[in-house]
C-alpha cells in the first residue's frame, strides 16, 4: 500500500514507521495550512480542523483516555493522506511527546521511541523523566 507524503520538505516533518507524515511545531509560529491540527497548549487556533488536548507545559496529558483517543484520531488521518500536525508552546517537549505516541501507535516499540523522535525531529524531544514514562504506558 503506498501512502501520500502531503508534508514533502516541510519543516518538522517526521515520517512514521507505516510511512505516513506528520508535522510537528509551535502554536504560534507560521504555518501552512494542515487538514487537523493536534493542540497541546493555549493558543491562536488555526483555520482548519483541530482537537485541543489539555497538556500542562513540561508534564502529560491531563486526561490519558482523551489524549489516546485524540492521537488515534491523528494517526488515522495520517494514514488517510490528510495533512496532519502537532502543534504546543515550544514545539519541543510535549509536541515531542506526542510525535513519539504517534510513532508507538503506528508500530515502533516504545523503548526506540525517545531515540526515533530525537533524531528525526528535535534533539530535546520529550523533556521529562515523567513524559519518557508516559510513553512506555502508549497502547
Amino acid at each position: 500500500m503506498s501512502v501520500v507524503q502531503p508534508w514533502s520538505g516541510q519543516s518538522g516533518v517526521v515520517v512514521l514507521p507505516s510511512g505516513a507524515s506528520v508535522r510537528g511545531r509551535r502554536i504560534a509560529a507560521e504555518a501552512s495550512p494542515a487538514d487537523f491540527a493536534l493542540l497541546l497548549a493555549p493558543g491562536p487556533e488555526p483555520a482548519w480542523a483541530h482537537r485541543r488536548i489539555r497538556w500542562p507545559d513540561f508534564w502529560v496529558p491531563l486526561d490519558r483516555a482523551d489524549a489516546l483517543d485524540a492521537l488515534r484520531e491523528a494517526l488515522r488521518r495520517a494514514h488517510g493522506g490528510e495533512r496532519v500536525e502537532v502543534a504546543c508552546r515550544g514545539g519541543v517537549g510535549r509536541t515531542g511527546t506526542a510525535l513519539a505516541a504517534l510513532a508507538i501507535l503506528d508500530g515502533l516499540p516504545a523503548e526506540r521511541a525517545v531515540p526515533w523522535v530525537r533524531t528525526g525531529y528535535h534533539p530535546k524531544a520529550v523533556e521529562t523523566p515523567w513524559q519518557r514514562r508516559w510513553l512506555r504506558r502508549v497502547t
